[in-house]
């Protein structure tokens, strides 16, 4: 049997270390719109000069970049390829439902292969390199011969258990895009609020809290992480920093060490897609816990 293995372009891969694009893992890509062009994430538009583009944006309340969903045709494409080459089934993992319509669009396509091929869409309920590496671990268990039905009950084990967690430095994108609004939004900015976010079981990102000052939030972050890591032992877990600029993650890099922090896996950088809804001042970490022999699967 052979099966391929799908992510959505939120998922970073080509963010990510080399290893991961070697995988030959298929992206669907989502687009952004940003200064009157249209790119396509993951091919002409670079997360690093994008960040730095956003910091320097002048008046972004009326120049937020927008995002839009793959199209029906360029999802299509994809899955047509699949069959001419031979794959017998396809394992799609996708942004959050929760962050926009992506999951639902890939999810009824898919039901229109039924009679070529199998497709298995998973609704990731996370996104950035969470995403990612949920697809980077279907592959590998598609490599060692995992049959699919087990590999869908171990990708929701992980899903279960994942975790991002991180400070949104400056409020101005997350009250721009709607997420707080009116007075709260106006008093938060008087008096310096940065809320620790983080994504829900049901895919949602949500504060935490909400901490005064920007320092006082990332010490908030690396004792919520380190209450989650509790005495897990860390060859049982992967642990990465999340950030789109990089003056907040230098300074969550100089706190961690007073928690007894310490990444096991290279930082990665969050997609644009995800990205232009929080703002270049994001720093955080993404956790994807590996199920030991002792856990049970179900």
């Amino acid at each position: 049997m052979k099966r391929k293995v799908f992510c959505t372009s939120t998922g970073c891969l080509e963010y990510a270390p080399q290893r991961y694009r070697e995988m030959g893992i298929g992206i669907i890509r989502i687009h952004v719109l940003f200064e009157g062009k249209e790119y396509l994430e993951g091919i002409d538009l670079d997360p690093v000069e994008f960040y730095e583009k956003l910091e320097k944006l002048e008046a972004p309340k009326n120049n937020l970049p927008k995002t839009a969903m793959p199209t029906r045709a360029e999802i299509q494409a994809h899955f047509d390829q699949a069959v001419a080459e031979g794959y017998d089934e396809a394992i799609v993992i996708v942004i959050s439902s929760a962050m926009g319509g992506t999951y639902n669009l890939i999810r009824m396509v898919a039901e229109e292969y039924a009679d070529r091929i199998k497709i298995t869409v998973i609704d990731s309920k996370i996104t950035c390199f969470g995403e990612g590496l949920l697809a980077v671990k279907a592959q590998e268990m598609v490599n060692a011969g995992v049959p699919t039905e087990t590999i869908v009950k171990e990708i929701q084990w992980m899903m279960a258990r994942q975790e991002f967690v991180g400070v949104d430095g400056k409020l101005d994108y997350l009250i721009y895009n709607g997420r707080l609004k009116g007075g709260k939004a106006f008093f938060g900015k008087m008096l310096s609020i940065c809320p620790v976010v983080h994504f829900t079981k049901e895919g949602e990102i949500v504060a935490l809290a909400s901490v005064r000052t920007q320092k006082k939030a990332l010490h908030k972050t690396c004792e919520v992480l380190k209450e989650l890591l509790g005495d897990r032992d860390p060859k049982d877990y992967l642990l990465w920093h999340i950030y789109t600029g990089p003056s907040l993650l230098e300074t969550l890099k100089e706190i961690e060490g007073e928690y007894g922090i310490s990444c096991n896996h290279e930082p990665v950088i969050m997609s644009p897609v995800s990205g232009c809804h929080n703002g270049p001042w994001l720093a955080g970490y993404g956790v994807l816990f590996l199920r030991r022999e002792d856990e049970p699967l179900e």
